[in-house]
């Protein structure tokens, strides 16, 4: 605790964005900063609540309750406080590989279950984590830490986005010798080619990659295990492997209409563009462009988001963006949402609110289902027809039942769609040539906190195995698949 009373002697603060009308004119991020005092006043509000339900990382009804890597946010908070950052560093590193990370892209679930949040504004935990790393990298105190001793164990890790970064940083400071495999051309997997730049900036990703090479991990890019190398191969040239591949096989609709021209996969949208800024800034022109055009995106969760504010950002003339779920209240149900559950209100994200300041309105409909898809002459989709619905769910199956509203069918103009309504799983390739076993999800199966799949000397972790989840989740798992990797490897184990 910092103050006994700091939770109600200070307001929650959060540091102020850059206006959307601006930010939306380049791709950096939009975020400002808090200044040192601010920060420490924020820590204050951090209270002696006896059981901080902010670091459990608990999953309750379908979504997370604190933080799943289990942050010391009020060992941190109160550093802060005190003014000791070089400690809060080390505190948060004990946890968290990459809070640069967490701290720019994580819906902070944390945050939902602070208990502060039970009678006011909860703590500003976010904010707070990404200064204290950027502070950390300011000042020149996170540095490259090699082990001193190598135990002569080779370690494949398959990916390389957050699970897999995770896994290789934990694994290769047990003393193993760690070789990352990533088909793209870069390090990062959806951390690079995923999340937009104007959320998290590339060169921020590049920075940990740096490091991790200079403890000793070793990148390979370009390299699609599978087709480069044999899943066989690998297995048998690595004393482990770990697989670390994602939930990358984009939910397709099966609507009418759907083979039209202009009907893009999400990911294939938001990936073009984020390549193509990073290759030439944009001058390539090799990406799916919305210049000009009447934008609609299927999907109302990030991946949708994230295709309005890039959609914004390539000049569209118009965006609007569906979802089947209906418009969240303005408060928590305290009935069937409570504390510490992460609350279901209604907010409007960065791209809502940036559509919001040039449109005039929300671009969001909610409780809408596509009919089908219209196309001109020449196959291009020119229009959706949508009908308002009413969405419950099946008590004995958990399925989803979509009624349709009579007489609410509308007409939507469209010369560009995106499809983003969420991943199946692991893509087949490697799990075929291994003969991996599948969970009813067709994700790898393996046990959470064993991570050891069907075959011997084969893990897995993060979003391949549990399916698509958050960052902050897949850094959980790289980290707890590391251990019980070193622990087959060595017959015991030091790491968390």
């Amino acid at each position: 605790m910092s103050t006994p009373t700091g939770f109600m002697d200070y307001k929650r603060e959060l540091p102020a964005d850059r206006s959307p009308l601006e930010r939306i004119n380049d791709w950096n991020e939009f975020h400002k900063h808090l200044s040192t005092e601010q920060l420490r006043t924020q820590g204050a509000r951090c209270m002696d609540c006896g059981t901080p339900y902010c670091h459990t990382g608990m999953e309750m009804t379908g979504g997370t309750s604190g933080c799943p890597v289990n942050n010391l946010i009020p060992e941190w908070n109160n550093l802060i406080y005190r003014g000791l950052w070089r400690e809060a560093l080390d505190r948060l590193h004990k946890t968290n590989n990459f809070p640069e990370f967490t701290g720019r892209v994580c819906p902070a679930p944390c945050e939902g279950s602070c208990t502060v949040g039970l009678i006011g504004d909860p703590v500003t935990i976010k904010t707070i984590e990404q200064s204290i790393i950027d502070k950390g990298f300011e000042e020149g105190w996170v540095v490259p830490q090699p082990p001193l001793v190598r135990t002569g164990k080779r370690v494949a890790v398959v990916g390389s986005g957050p699970a897999g970064m995770a896994c290789a940083a934990q694994l290769n400071k047990a003393g193993h010798t760690v070789t990352v495999f990533e088909r793209a051309d870069r390090i990062g997997g959806l951390l690079t080619y995923g999340i937009p730049t104007v959320k998290l900036e590339k060169d921020v990703v590049q920075r940990r990659v740096d490091l991790l090479e200079a403890e000793g991990i070793e990148f390979k890019t370009n390299t699609e295990i599978g087709k480069d190398i044999a899943a066989d191969q690998l297995v048998s040239d690595f004393d482990a492997v770990v697989l670390c591949g994602g939930s990358t096989r984009a939910r397709e609709v099966e609507i009418e209409g759907r083979d039209l021209k202009g009907i893009h996969l999400a990911m294939d949208y938001l990936n073009g563009t984020i390549k193509s800024y990073l290759d030439s800034n944009l001058e390539d022109g090799n990406y799916i462009s919305a210049k000009d055009k009447n934008v609609i995106v299927i999907g109302g969760g990030d991946t949708g988001t994230d295709c309005v504010g890039t959609a914004l950002r390539h000049g569209c003339k118009t965006v609007t963006q569906f979802g089947t779920h209906a418009k969240a209240p303005l408060e928590r149900d305290h009935i069937n949402n409570p504390w510490p559950q992460f609350p279901n209100v209604y907010t409007l994200d960065y791209a809502q609110e940036e559509a919001r300041a040039l449109f005039g309105e929300d671009p969001r409909q909610f409780s809408v289902l596509t009919k089908k898809f219209v196309g001109d002459e020449n196959g291009n989709v020119k229009e959706l027809h949508t009908v308002q619905i009413e969405r419950t769910v099946d008590p004995e199956t958990g399925r989803r039942i979509y009624t349709e509203i009579p007489g609410t069918e509308q007409v939507w103009p469209a010369d560009i769609v995106m499809i983003a309504v969420g991943f199946e799983g692991p893509e087949r390739t490697l799990i075929d040539q291994l003969g991996l076993e599948q969970d009813r999800r067709s994700n790898v199966k393996a046990k959470y906190g064993d991570y050891r799949t069907s075959i011997d000397k084969v893990f897995a972790a993060g979003d391949m195995r549990r399916g698509q989840s958050l960052v902050v989740w897949a850094i959980n798992e790289g980290r707890e698949a590391a251990r019980e990797v070193d622990r087959y490897l060595m017959g015991s184990t030091m790491l968390p």
